[in-house]
């Protein structure tokens, strides 16, 4: 059996090429389940993965992809059976193994979970490895006591996927949005999704030279890392905490302990890749509970593979908005 996937190879001693090619099934990886993909999506990680010198792919050629949902084809593992329906992301899929930018995938079932009620593959890709983090940051900031009451919850990076997921579950689960952005055309499509306010990125994207500023933010949830993540913390309400889920901005934080011992402030780090079975059930099904599907419709953006490389140019350029579905059998 043959089938399409976009494979990424060595042309020269620092350059890389990725093209639509056809592939056998011999040529998929070990794994003892056998997935027929249906959907995709294109992430900062598999931006990387398609560039020279992203520092993610060690082997070529090399299929990325570090999502993917579709349809159980075959399994030796008794979890699943042909026919159902499951969710990849993580595990340094489309990293170390081959990934999601193919029509058949081979993986171990331990990786997999199952597409939860209500969600159908197209909709589990528009979510992707981004609302899964962003649920992750919003779980941890719960559980560290955040609650709608006690003002407005901060989302850096607000237009990004991480941030337009986080921005559409947060506000339909009662919470005040303040959306940060460096793109001024986003302001209407962040408050469709339910963003109180927008918050313009040059207002909090240098580092103050105040350890501590005005208390006003009762939560954030930040993509972006670097100068803008020390601004925040400095600006954390007392006991408050920031979940930290991205580096868009760098990896770098220039702050002080200042804010750690005068006003008990948290930083919590959020990993998405390597998170046990359990707690990723717990993330789909708050997901599918908490998420409102009108408003994921709004955010994404279909493509086929062959456009995926280019898109993978704009994502790490920071030109997407909302989340990009990629339909593998288009």
């Amino acid at each position: 059996m043959t089938f399409r996937a976009l494979v990424v190879d060595k042309t020269g001693e620092s350059e890389v090429s990725a093209a639509v090619q056809t592939l056998t099934e011999d040529q998929l990886p070990a794994g003892n389940v056998t997935v027929a993909v249906e959907y995709t999506t294109v992430n900062y990680k598999d931006g990387l993965c398609m560039r020279a010198g992203g520092g993610l792919v060690r082997n070529y050629p090399h299929v990325p992809g570090i999502d993917f949902a579709g349809t159980v084809e075959s399994s030796a593992d008794p979890r699943y059976q042909p026919g159902d329906k499951v969710v990849l992301t993580g595990w340094r899929v489309g990293e170390t193994h081959w990934g999601g930018y193919s029509q058949k995938a081979r993986v171990d079932a331990d990786w997999l979970v199952p597409l939860p009620d209500g969600l159908t593959t197209r909709q589990a890709m528009a979510i992707g490895t981004a609302g899964f983090a962003a649920i992750l940051a919003i779980v941890a900031l719960e559980d560290h006591g955040l609650k709608p009451d006690q003002g407005e919850v901060l989302v850096t990076g607000a237009a990004g996927g991480v941030g337009s997921i986080a921005t559409a579950i947060l506000a339909n689960t009662g919470y005040q949005v303040a959306a940060v952005t460096g793109r001024p055309q986003a302001a209407e499509y962040l408050k469709s999704l339910g963003a109180s306010r927008i918050v313009a990125r040059e207002e909090i994207d240098t580092v103050s030279r105040k350890p501590l500023e005005s208390e006003t933010w009762a939560g954030c949830v930040d993509a972006v890392g670097g100068e803008m993540l020390a601004r925040v913390i400095g600006q954390l309400k007392y006991g408050a905490s920031v979940a930290a889920v991205g580096l868009a901005g760098g990896a770098a934080l220039p702050t002080s302990v200042i804010p750690f011992l005068l006003r008990g402030v948290n930083l919590l780090g959020i990993d998405s890749v390597m998170q046990p079975y359990q707690q990723r059930v717990r993330a789909w099904q708050r997901i599918a509970s908490d998420l409102p599907l009108d408003k994921l419709d709004a955010m994404i953006q279909q493509a086929n593979l062959a456009v995926v490389p280019s898109l993978g140019e704009q994502i790490l350029a920071g030109q997407v908005k909302g989340r990009i579905v990629v339909d593998v059998n288009a």
